[in-house]
């Protein structure tokens, strides 16, 4: 069992930048690929990011360029730094885990989730 726990929303202005973190517990996070989903009041859950147990990354289209997944094994977590935010940024954003190791765009292919994190970009 992995529990996700994600820290480092807030409010921000649009062009700033946020930095979450999502902390795992156990001692086979190195094993799992980890995702960030991102979920506005209205809409679907989205895959905004996601990066692979061999560490290759992933990006939706909208954030490439701006977003960045990283990971730290050591620290058993999962960072998603965010820049040149923008209003439709706005959502909830979960982390998930993923025992296959592979990234998949679909949230059902994810095992864990975390709780999420409120992110709030105002114009």
């Amino acid at each position: 069992q992995v529990q996700l726990v994600e820290s480092g929303g807030g409010l921000v202005q649009a062009g700033g930048s946020l930095r979450l973190s999502c902390a795992a517990s156990g001692r086979t996070f190195s094993r799992y690929a980890m995702g960030w989903f991102r979920q506005a009041p209205g809409k679907d859950r989205e895959f905004v990011a996601g990066i692979s147990r061999a560490g290759n990354t992933y990006y939706q289209d909208s954030v490439k360029g701006r977003f960045t997944i990283s990971r730290d094994n050591a620290a058993n977590t999962v960072y998603l730094q965010m820049n040149s935010l923008k209003p439709e940024d706005t959502a909830v954003y979960s982390c998930a885990g993923r025992g296959l190791g592979n990234i998949v765009f679909d949230l059902k292919g994810y095992d864990y989730w975390g709780q999420g994190t409120q992110v709030t970009v105002s114009s």
